[in-house]
């Protein structure tokens, strides 16, 4: 069994201060950080392009990035369905909602639109041909995302709308020569859903807008060379946006509910495998061997666990 945690693992600071609140909170995680064996895989974002939990997801699949790539490009593959052409890139537009804010522009990703799939249909029909009139031609993919074929001589290397919408649109946003066809389409599909009768609609409703597309992907569905994950992989995503906003209140009393409903019900058990995200790292923790759980009640061993929990550089 697999427990996957996305936001589990705040800055070493805070993870400090928070260490005296996990006996209270979460006895039985403890017990598993505290008995387990740790993997460290580094996950800079500004390097990968994405969050450390999709980085996770795509390692788990076998991805490799190659040549210019980040790893980011692998999202592409990795949600599209139905691929038929395993050796050619995989390139998406994800629907969003793009503001303006103290730093420029921010991105609200399709998850948080509450976008239906007539809605999805509609705005699609509304852009296909002016996107094939520029040499960019879109296709079904699923509610959120239409799977897209960029000229072929445009290959940028994009962020994940996930990692896009925690930190800011002009860090990400293209402005090289090369992109000047895709900011003008944006542009005009932006003015074109101004008034679109799907956002309209949701206007009446009290949601915001679907006003943008979010370019990403560009990865061949043959990178991804392991099976997805199976029925034994379980996410929860409780904390992640606690940890985003560093309310660790809030991840605490999310922690203590989650050791109520998934933890606490597996104590006694064989301990399962973990996986923890934070803003720049995942931690793999596996069920220790028996001598590697008798080595915890040697002095000072117990703090092991502290030094990828909290470490101090």
């Amino acid at each position: 069994m697999r427990i996957v945690l996305p936001g589990a693992l705040p800055d070493p600071r805070e993870a400090r201060e928070l260490t005296e609140h996990l006996q209270a909170s979460a006895p039985t995680l403890l017990g598993w950080l505290r008995q387990a064996r740790a993997r460290l895989i580094p996950a800079d974002p500004a390097h990968s392009g994405c969050t450390p939990y999709e980085l996770w997801q795509l390692l788990a699949r076998g991805f490799q990035a190659e040549d210019e790539q980040n790893f980011a490009t692998g999202l592409g593959p990795l949600w599209a369905q139905d691929v038929a052409e395993q050796d050619q890139p995989v390139w998406l537009v994800e629907l969003v909602h793009v503001s303006p804010s103290r730093d420029g522009a921010a991105l609200l990703p399709a998850a948080e639109l509450a976008i239906s799939a007539e809605d999805s249909v509609a705005l699609f029909n509304s852009v296909q041909e002016l996107f094939a009139e520029v040499g960019f031609h879109l296709s079904p993919s699923n509610t959120q995302h239409w799977r897209i074929r960029p000229p072929a001589d445009y290959a940028p290397v994009c962020a994940s709308p996930a990692l896009v919408s925690i930190t800011s649109v002009n860090d990400w946003w293209p402005q090289d020569m090369a992109s000047r066809p895709w900011r003008r389409l944006v542009n005009e599909v932006q003015m074109l859903w101004y008034e679109h009768p799907v956002n309209q609609a949701r206007y009446r409703q009290g949601l915001v807008p679907i006003n943008s597309l979010w370019l990403f992907g560009g990865a061949r569905a043959n990178q991804l060379v392991h099976t997805p994950a199976g029925q034994g992989t379980q996410v929860y995503q409780d904390l992640q946006e606690y940890s985003i906003k560093h309310d660790w209140g809030g991840w605490l009393a999310a922690l203590a509910q989650l050791e109520a409903r998934v933890f606490a019900p597996l104590a006694g058990g064989k301990m399962p495998e973990l996986i923890l995200t934070g803003a720049d790292r995942v931690v793999e923790l596996t069920p220790a061997t028996t001598l590697g759980r008798w080595a915890q009640w040697l002095p000072g061993s117990r703090n092991t666990w502290s030094h990828w929990w909290s470490p101090q550089n």
